[in-house]
């Protein structure tokens, strides 16, 4: 245990650095009154190499400096980490900060030439590639990890990294907020890091960057709506988006995005607190619908999850028509949403499923932890949720677990927990979570969940403060910390690091591991059987009996199989919907016609669709096409049709930094004498087609906006050893809907 003596800070972070490093680094803050001595205030700085079992007080490499509380510490790629000191403005030329490449062993003092106004960002690939914002609105740019800082742009809102090296930014010539409100900033880009520019766009709203895909919302007339703009070609060309029919003042709201699709949420009129969820296609022009009576609170949360540990697999919840809550699963990315089975350990009633709490209970107080899953643990899912009808705040949330991607469930812990997945998968601990107990006990699990085992990992309790374990899953070690109330009323800094290599003792082997085929079901057809997305996949994973490590070295594997392709393999595509308990895509009333064509980047695209598109990254081949399944045909624009493949980005897929200010879209009925129809008539059918001004399409928005117990019981383990957490933030506390 490390006991940070003297140290009444009141605000305290603990953070990793780099990938199997061992060291920890720990801020302690004590904010000073105004008419305080103390310039701000006071901090120290610890350092952690042996995964926290011990800690030195390494504040005088940083000059004793007071660091910021709100974005002080930020750990980058490989060992890089920068330091921000709280630097008053006035009589300052600039701000300071330190700068580290061995993580936290030495730091450089750096004086700026502006102050920061945010975080400093980094580049996800090149640490050395920095980006940060001035309080005036300057853009900054460093190339060498902060050592020297060039300014690229004045008047700058926000920005945001694309893909590669490509940094685009939002700007106005004259006032920043009051262009923001009247929607008058322009969008650049750079390629060069900072040398030339290019304008993408004027008279933007706001923009972001999800996936491949890059978004703006134009304010094209002062009278009429925004209209959101898209592409994925890092800007050099765009579109408007086309979306199926809406009503008015909706919001829109990006859940999720990769290269190959997004999924969006639109908004229902007026304080529903529910919405539409919809897919788009891969190019991200055209979006279909995939659930309705999607959750979406008056605080801006949707509890949707994208589940890491298995490839197709989302999670969130609906309010049904009575007002209550209840939780829905999809293992094909959106095609198709079902309840989750009753957990196998579980006794209930005929109306009986599981539900999860997501970010909305979690911001209401009701949860400590959302759902958690790994890439490198394959199929394991823990979550909070309780077992009924529906969602109960009132119900007390147990943690469940699954072991294969949500398929199926059991209850596992009684009562919400904090949890923390360690070695790939192979461990798995939790602290009960006692808000106003002090804590003593560690649970852990060598079996997914099956079985509990308690230590006790110190002899004086304190409150609970966090649960963290280094970046990656890989580790053994596990940190807890919190805090114990002195004599004088300060809080004294605890925390305990328990290396389960000393339990855990023997390596795995062959004989540990067997093939799992992910998404089964154990049909009576195994040509079928495991397939999702058109492929069939087996992994290789550690049995639940095995009681051995996966060790740092441990790699994924599995191997992949074509399916032929059936019904599961296609979404319902543009204007139309997927009927209730079938599994028949039908065309919505307002999108009678079969034929659309739009414009896009100069060339026009002919929609035939009746139905059905292929569900973006689905692999299948061969077997059954639905009868009336999507073709396009691209022709340069006012040229007659000439079949050709459809045109796609190749754009590579990057992180997402959000911008700092929200981007929610609002729909809006487009205005009239924009929308020409056309008649075609000939002998075989008649044919309505969609014609577009300046061949696009015409749906209007508004500001775009992207949104993060049964217990085998033992005897307590012989061995353990010492330290660490993660900063905590408290939320309102509001029952849930219904």
């Amino acid at each position: 245990m490390k006991s940070f003596n003297g140290d009444d800070g009141s605000y305290v972070i603990l953070t990793w650095v780099g990938d199997g490093t061992g060291v920890i680094l720990v801020l302690s803050t004590i904010s000073a009154p105004i008419d305080s001595f103390l310039e701000g205030g006071s901090s120290r700085l610890y350092r952690s190499t042996d995964y926290g079992k011990s800690f030195h007080d390494i504040s005088h490499c940083i000059n004793n400096t007071f660091i910021k509380e709100e974005f002080g510490v930020s750990v980058g790629p490989g060992s890089s980490v920068i330091l921000t000191a709280d630097t008053p403005v006035v009589d300052h030329p600039g701000g300071i900060i330190f700068t580290s490449t061995d993580a936290g062993a030495t730091f450089k003092f750096i004086q700026l030439p502006f102050h920061l106004a945010q975080p400093i960002t980094y580049h996800f690939l090149n640490p050395d590639y920095l980006v940060a914002l001035s309080i005036d609105g300057g853009l900054w740019l460093s190339l060498d990890f902060g050592a020297k800082w060039t300014k690229v742009h004045d008047g700058v809102h926000s920005f945001s990294w694309g893909g590669g090296i490509n940094l685009f930014f939002s700007y106005s010539q004259i006032d920043t907020v009051e262009a923001e409100e009247r929607g008058d900033l322009l969008l650049k880009r750079t390629k060069d890091l900072g040398k030339t520019f290019t304008t993408i766009h004027e008279d933007i709203y706001s923009f972001g960057y999800i996936g491949a895909f890059l978004f703006f919302s134009v304010m094209e007339d002062t009278r009429s709506p925004r209209v959101m703009y898209f592409s994925s070609d890092q800007g050099d060309t765009f579109s408007k988006a086309l979306l199926p029919s809406a009503s008015t003042e909706q919001f829109y709201s990006i859940l999720d995005g990769d290269e190959d699709m997004l999924f969006m949420h639109v908004d229902n009129p007026g304080d529903t607190f529910f919405g539409t969820m919809y897919t788009s296609d891969d190019r991200g022009i055209l979006f279909s619908k995939s659930l309705e009576r999607h959750l979406f609170d008056g605080q801006r949360k949707s509890d949707f999850t994208n589940i890491t540990s298995l490839r197709g697999v989302y999670l969130t919840n609906r309010l049904g028509e009575d007002g209550r809550i209840r939780s829905v699963v999809s293992f094909n990315r959106g095609g198709t949403w079902r309840q989750l089975n009753k957990p196998e350990n579980v006794e209930c009633g005929e109306e009986c499923n599981l539900h999860i709490h997501g970010e909305h209970s979690r911001n209401n107080l009701i949860v400590p932890m959302l759902p958690l899953s790994e890439p490198t643990a394959i199929g394991l899912v823990i979550a909070h949720g309780t077992v009924g009808d529906s969602l109960s705040s009132s119900q007390h949330p147990d943690v469940f677990v699954s072991s294969d991607g949500g398929y199926n469930w059991r209850g596992t812990l009684r009562g919400p927990h904090h949890y923390s997945i360690l070695d790939s998968g192979g461990l798995i601990v939790a602290v009960e979570a006692q808000r106003e107990v002090q804590v003593k006990t560690i649970k852990f699990s060598t079996d997914e969940g099956q079985c509990w085992k308690s230590y006790n990992f110190t002899d004086q309790p304190f409150f609970f403060a966090g649960l963290a374990s280094e970046p990656g899953t890989k580790a053994m070690d596990v940190s807890v910390w919190g805090f114990r109330p002195e004599e004088d009323g300060q809080p004294m800094w605890v925390a305990v690091t328990i290396d389960f290599q000393s339990l855990i003792t023997r390596e795995c082997n062959d004989q540990d591991y067997e093939e799992w085929l992910a998404h089964s079901t154990n049909t009576q057809d195994s040509e079928t059987d495991g397939c999702v997305l058109g492929v069939k996949e087996t992994y290789r994973r550690l049995k639940k009996q095995s009681v051995c490590r996966n060790g740092r070295g441990y790699v994924v594997r599995k191997k992949q199989s074509p399916c032929l392709c059936t019904r599961e393999d296609f979404l319902c595509d543009y204007g139309y919907y997927r009927h209730v308990n079938t599994s028949e895509c039908v065309r919505q009333p307002s999108t009678s016609n079969k034929t659309l064509e739009i414009c896009l980047n100069g060339e026009e695209d002919e929609l035939l669709t009746a139905g059905y598109r292929k569900v973006p990254s689905d692999r299948c081949e061969g077997g059954i096409t639905p009868q009336l399944a999507v073709q396009t045909v691209i022709r340069p624009c006012g040229v007659k049709p000439s079949p050709a493949p459809p045109a796609k980005s190749t754009s590579p897929a990057t992180h997402f930094d959000t911008p700092r200010e929200k981007l929610v879209l609002i729909l809006v009925c487009a205005g009239a004498g924009i929308i020409v129809l056309v008649a075609i008539v000939s002998a075989l059918l008649t044919v309505r087609r969609v014609v577009y001004r300046n061949r696009t399409p015409v749906y209007r928005f508004s500001n775009l906006q992207i949104l993060d117990d049964d217990i085998c019981n033992t005897a307590d383990l012989e061995s353990a050893t010492s330290s660490n957490g993660t900063a905590c933030q408290q939320d309102s506390d509001d029952d849930l809907i219904g």
